[in-house]
Parts: C-alpha cells; sequence; structure tokens
C-alpha cells in the first residue's frame, strides 16, 4: 500500500473537525445537499461522440451524457488556459479578471473576487482539488488559489513534471520531446501518467467522503487532450491512420485578417514538428503527419475516456451517483488544422466552443434503484459495445461563465446576483446567465430557443494580440506586449469579430480603432472560412456587441 497523500491526510483532520461539530449524517434524506463533482477537461473540442462525431470511441462520456442534459453551443470567454479557467471559476470574464496571459493573480491584480469552490466551501461543502483545475503558477498564486478555494491542500500528480520531457520514442530508437508520444506506460517515468495518478487520487477521495456527514465538491482536472500527445500506445489502434481524415478546410482561408491567425508557435517547438522544417508562419504541415496529429489527439480523447469512466463507476461503486450532481466541461476547444492553424489561440467555433453537460439525479435522469449502476465502466477498445442513446440536449447558445451559477442553483444554494458594470469592487456576484430554468421539462411541443430575452442567446469570447500579423508571440502575448484585442459575438446566425486596438496599461479597449474584422454567417458558412465582413456595412458593431 503506497503511503496516504498529503491531501488525504488533510481530508482526515477536515472531516474529523466537521463530524464533531456536526454530528451523523441521515444517509439517504431528501433534504440533504448534493454533492459535486466537476470534471474539467484540457483543451477538449466536442469531439465525442454525443456530439456526434462517429470515429470517436468515447462511450463513457456518452453515458454520461445520456443521463445528463448536454449543451450543444456552448462557448469558452478566452481560448486559452489560464485566463479561461480563471474566468469560468470567478464567473467573471477575462475584461473583469484582467488576465490575458498566464502572469498575474485576479485577487491582487484585479479585484478580490469569489469563486466556485470558494463559495461551495462558504455553504459548508468540502472542496478538493485534483490534477490541473486552477492554473498551475502566477495565475493562481502557486497555489491553486489555496486556501480560499479549497479545504484541504490540491493534488497534483508526481508524474506530471515529465509530460514536457524526454520520454518519447522516437523512429531512431531514441528519447524525444515531441508532439506525438504514444507510450508503454511501464516504461516512462515511475510506470504511470498523469491522468491515471488524478483518477485514482479522486476515487480515494470519494471513498473518504462517502461516510462524511458533509457534502463535498470535488473538482478534478485532466490534463489530455493538451499537448504533447502522451498516451498509452494501444488506443491509437483505435484510429488507424486510413481511417482519419484531413480537417475540411485544411486551407488558411484567403479573406482572413492577419491579426486572426495564430501561428501555433508551440507545436513547432516539439522535436518531431521542427524535423519537418516548416516555414514560419503559414507554411502548412504534410498531408501525412496532419492525419497523425489528429490520430494522436483522438487516441488522447479515448484514453481520457476511460479515465472518466473508471472515475464515474466509482461513483456507483461507493452508491454516491445517486447524490451527486456531475458537471463535465472543457477550458477550451483546440483546432486539428482547421483554417490550417493547430492548438487554440483564437476566436473561431472550432477553439472557443466546449462540451458541457449536467448531470442531475432525479432531474436529468430518474434516481437509480437498488443495484442499479448508472455508471457501468464502457471499455471503448469493445466494438460490440452500444454507444448510449442520447439523453436531453439544448441548442441554446450559453458561456462557461454560466457554470458559476448553474452549479450554485442546482445545489440548492443562492446564485449570487448579477454584477454590476463594473463589479471591481463586489467580490461575490456572476457575469454569467443562470442556466437553471433550461433544466426544467417544458414538454416537446415548445420552441427550444424562444425566451423572453433573445440577448441572452449570445456568447462572448476575445483573444488578445501583440501585432496586426502573426508574431513569434502572437498565441501567447504578455499583457504588456498586447496591442489589439479581438472581440466576437457568436448567435445562432453568426460570428463577428472586431480587432480594436488596446491598451493594456489602462485595460482599455478603443472600439473606434478598428484594425479589421471577421463575419461570418452560420447556416451557409458552418466553418467559418468565407470573412464577409468588407462585404457589409464592416464599420458598424452589431447594438448587441458589448457583453
Amino acid at each position: 500500500m503506497p503511503p496516504p497523500s498529503r491531501s488525504l491526510l488533510w481530508l482526515g483532520l477536515v472531516l474529523g473537525a466537521v463530524c464533531a461539530s456536526r454530528g451523523p449524517a441521515a444517509p439517504g434524506n431528501a433534504t440533504d445537499p448534493l454533492n459535486v463533482l466537476l470534471i474539467i477537461v484540457d483543451d477538449l473540442r466536442p469531439s465525442l461522440g454525443c456530439y456526434g462525431n462517429k470515429l470517436i470511441r468515447s462511450p463513457n462520456i456518452d453515458q454520461l451524457a445520456s443521463r445528463s442534459l448536454l449543451f450543444q453551443n456552448a462557448f469558452a470567454q478566452q481560448a486559452v488556459c489560464a485566463p479561461s479557467r480563471v474566468s469560468f471559476l470567478t464567473g467573471r470574464r477575462p475584461d473583469t479578471t484582467r488576465l490575458y496571459d498566464f502572469n498575474s493573480y485576479w485577487r491582487v491584480h484585479a479585484g478580490n473576487f469569489s469563486t466556485i469552490p470558494q463559495y461551495f466551501k462558504e455553504n459548508g461543502y468540502v472542496t478538493m482539488s485534483v490534477g490541473k483545475v486552477f492554473h498551475p503558477g502566477i495565475s493562481s498564486n502557486h497555489s491553486d488559489d489555496s486556501p480560499y478555494s479549497w479545504s484541504v491542500p490540491p493534488y497534483h500528480p508526481s508524474s506530471e513534471k515529465y509530460e514536457n520531457t524526454k520520454t518519447c520514442r522516437g523512429p531512431d530508437g531514441e528519447l524525444h520531446a515531441n508532439l506525438l508520444c504514444p507510450v508503454d506506460v511501464v516504461d516512462v517515468p515511475e510506470g504511470t501518467l498523469p491522468d491515471k495518478q488524478s483518477t485514482e487520487q479522486a476515487i480515494q477521495l470519494l471513498g473518504k467522503m462517502k461516510t462524511s456527514a458533509s457534502p463535498f465538491f470535488l473538482a478534478v482536472g485532466y490534463h489530455k487532450p493538451h499537448i504533447p500527445f502522451r498516451y498509452p500506445k494501444e488506443f491509437q489502434k483505435l484510429y488507424p491512420l486510413e481511417n482519419v481524415s484531413l480537417a475540411p478546410d485544411p486551407q488558411v482561408p484567403t479573406g482572413l485578417p492577419l491579426v486572426a491567425y495564430n501561428p501555433w508557435m508551440d507545436l513547432r517547438q516539439r522535436e518531431d514538428i521542427q524535423a519537418l522544417n516548416l516555414s514560419v508562419p503559414y507554411g502548412p504541415i504534410p498531408a501525412d503527419f496532419q492525419r497523425k496529429i489528429r490520430q494522436s489527439y483522438f487516441a488522447c480523447v479515448s484514453y481520457l475516456d476511460t479515465q472518466v469512466g473508471r472515475l464515474l463507476s466509482a461513483l456507483d461503486d461507493l452508491q454516491l451517483a445517486s447524490s451527486t450532481i456531475v458537471a463535465f466541461t472543457s477550458d477550451h476547444g483546440w483546432a486539428l488544422g482547421e483554417h490550417g492553424e493547430w492548438a487554440k489561440y483564437s476566436n473561431f467555433d472550432v477553439t472557443t466552443r466546449v462540451p458541457l453537460m449536467f448531470y442531475v439525479p432525479g432531474r436529468t435522469a430518474p434516481l437509480p434503484v437498488e443495484g442499479e449502476k448508472f455508471f457501468p465502466y464502457l471499455d471503448p477498445f469493445d466494438s460490440v459495445s452500444e454507444v448510449p442513446e442520447p439523453g436531453r440536449q439544448t441548442g441554446d447558445l450559453v458561456e462557461l461563465l454560466s457554470l458559476f451559477p448553474t452549479l450554485a442553483g442546482l445545489a440548492g444554494l443562492r446564485v449570487p446576483p448579477r454584477c454590476p458594470i463594473p463589479s471591481f469592487h463586489m467580490e461575490l456576484c456572476r457575469e454569467g446567465r443562470n442556466l437553471l430554468k433550461l433544466f426544467e421539462d417544458h414538454g416537446e411541443e415548445e420552441e427550444p430557443h424562444v425566451r423572453s430575452n433573445p440577448r441572452e442567446l449570445v456568447a462572448y469570447s476575445q483573444y488578445p494580440r501583440p501585432a496586426d500579423s502573426p508574431q513569434w508571440n502572437s498565441d501567447k502575448p504578455s499583457l504588456e506586449d498586447i496591442k489589439v484585442m479581438g472581440y466576437s459575438i457568436r448567435t445562432v446566425d453568426y460570428r463577428y469579430t472586431v480587432w480594436v486596438g488596446f491598451n493594456p496599461q489602462e485595460f482599455l479597449a478603443n472600439f473606434s480603432d478598428i484594425h479589421a474584422g471577421e463575419l461570418y454567417f452560420v447556416a451557409s458558412d458552418p466553418l467559418q472560412d468565407h470573412n464577409v465582413y468588407n462585404d457589409s456595412q464592416g464599420g458598424t458593431l452589431p447594438q448587441s456587441f458589448m457583453p
């Protein structure tokens, strides 16, 4: 038996104090508060079976979707890790957190804003973090926002320090720091991978919480499919290269403004990409290597699915499925060759659209009867297993900002009030829409997109740039280097983006200083390849543009 982790030791102390003060719980009581399991994935676009992708093997996430309310059109507020996570975990837009890079802590830089786990903690929950929830480093005060957000010290898998080291066996038999990194798990340092360790730790924490008198909020952050694509090599067999197609639009669109293009510099730092000797910034990756990238991304998704499946199966084993809300999402999407781009770092749907689903026992699915398994583990290698039937879905446009108020409402907590403008002085409020009404069953005859306020059916995102043309730091400019900000609206009909001058010292965008624009009509151009901005009254902003 390995020694218990520091988080488990702390959890024992916390539970002892809580139980001593609260007394024993009455299991199964209808008035008991619901637990929350929040699963956050890194760089996952909606390439899943439950989102209609027939190639991807994701049976466990699909099974969760079959018992959830699934959001078909959910969007992140900035397509890069730290700003997105701080945004949805505080319920504030990047222009409020003032985090567009990785180099500041919002409590010092912008305001002492409450977070989702902090709010649950202040309402009697034991809050726990496993893996990549907040982005590590300055943006979470080198502490994952402890002690504000967490009852016990956050857990990080010990093997994550090897993610970017030379652990990838190349065709030459040597170890490299490659983008494509299928591995024999027994041969890698410590004989394990970060997401495997995170799943094991999360299951241990769930076991500890089973007998707790206090409800829990457990956030589990998975690393894959973030680069490098380091995953057990057997998952590659699920996606033979002959079955993997190129992106449907692998060329840089002729009408794309220079400022909108991301030159995917982080991929270019990998040894196997460097060996391709590509020109910067527009040199295309050879078609055969594009297929290999897409193959490894899909393999990572299926590997991730097995970890999610084991975690959800533990809810069944511990008899927690009937008392635990499960929310599943990603911090942003990832381009797989669309528009000639790779990675995130843009305002296109392919990088801002994310999977989002909520399982609420007794609400999105009937309560399990005694002995019934809601989440039996499904093996993606089992070709005879059927894809679960879809559950409830909504096509409403929603933002990840809505995670905070929606989780609070689903758990029966008071939903934080709407933020005033500006809200830097207000610690607890939310800029996102509360989605609770969408969980009500209105019947099949009601129009799914009719709402009292059509302006709410808008998703905003933004992305910073250091210049009007691609630079070495275009993807991840530091705050002081930001000169242009791309503000984007996504409605049911179009995506409209304007790139405007930005003052990083004053955090001010100048909407009279328009550098470029993009306008794509979704019905006729779902891939957003044909920019008609210059064919329209491009200098005029829609009335609903400003959030």
